[in-house]
């Protein structure tokens, strides 16, 4: 808020001490009306005038300057097993995690692994995963940033942080600026989609694109980076927020079925973030 107050030397010669009341730095500055009915009060009742006088005008200021992170669509964190808890001392080693700067899209995906699974076995299934993808593939580690399970939780895959924008490994070309969620199972045409796997899907979309405000039914901009891709190296694809494998790569994951379900992920990502329609 900018007070209109005069030449310097008029202000400091109009200025109306208070006893108590010394200035200091970052201070907000008392508007100039309200110094000249401050010099008509007794001391203390100065002083408590203004102290009411000052915080309003930071109360001003303060709600002035915040519109731009109350309009932003976010959603909470979802709960999130760690990588520690299903890999253990099966960890190989591996170079540092690479970052992006923000998160822009979410690949879909599905593993290709049998679906009659108990979901106690998750942690042992998902080991098995990383040995081949570490191992028969030699690849530095599990390739999703995430595997969801049909109980709907929620496991951390590709070491890094699961707060942060984790360069991972799961979609040749648009491996920057997203996150690869892999649904464990596979999801061919005919195949139950359990709600539970689905919701949590949408639960982590919502969560990982709340940072750059990115709707999941909108478009995100993506650059390939590898001609193996559905485009040329340097070439600008204009792909879903939350897109299947088989936008950004030729491949029939994350399958028909999950594919289907896809527009209802999207829906339910934007209602977590708060958005209308």
């Amino acid at each position: 808020m900018r007070v209109f107050r005069g030449p310097r030397e008029t202000r400091e010669r109009r200025a109306v001490p208070v006893p108590g009341a010394a200035r200091t730095p970052g201070a907000a500055r008392v508007p100039g009306a309200a110094r000249a009915l401050l010099g008509c009060l007794p001391g203390l009742a100065a002083v408590a005038a203004l102290a009411l006088c000052a915080t309003g005008v930071e109360r001003a200021a303060s709600t002035h300057a915040r519109p731009a992170a109350a309009d932003r669509h976010t959603a909470p964190r979802p709960s999130v097993v760690p990588r520690s808890a299903w890999l253990g001392d099966a960890a190989r080693a591996q170079p540092a995690p690479r970052y992006d700067d923000k998160v822009l899209a979410v690949f879909v995906h599905h593993t290709d692994t049998p679906n009659g699974y108990d979901c106690a076995d998750v942690p042992a299934i998902l080991r098995g995963v990383y040995t081949g993808q570490t191992g028969v593939r030699d690849w530095d580690d599990i390739g999703y940033n995430f595997v969801v399970d049909r109980c709907g939780t929620i496991y951390e895959g590709r070491a890094g942080g699961i707060d942060r924008p984790v360069t991972g490994a799961h979609t040749q070309g648009f491996n920057h600026r997203t996150t690869g969620i892999a649904a464990l199972g596979t999801f061919t045409a005919g195949v139950p989609v359990p709600d539970a796997l689905t919701d949590a899907i949408a639960a982590l979309a919502a969560w990982k694109l709340g940072p750059t405000d990115t709707d999941p039914r909108g478009k995100a901009s993506l650059v390939s980076s590898n001609g193996l891709s559905r485009y040329a190296v340097g070439a600008t694809a204009t792909l879903p927020a939350v897109a299947g494998h088989d936008e950004g790569y030729q491949t029939s994951c994350p399958g028909a079925a999950l594919t289907a379900r896809l527009p209802d992920i999207r829906d339910r990502a934007a209602r977590l973030q708060g958005r209308a329609g």
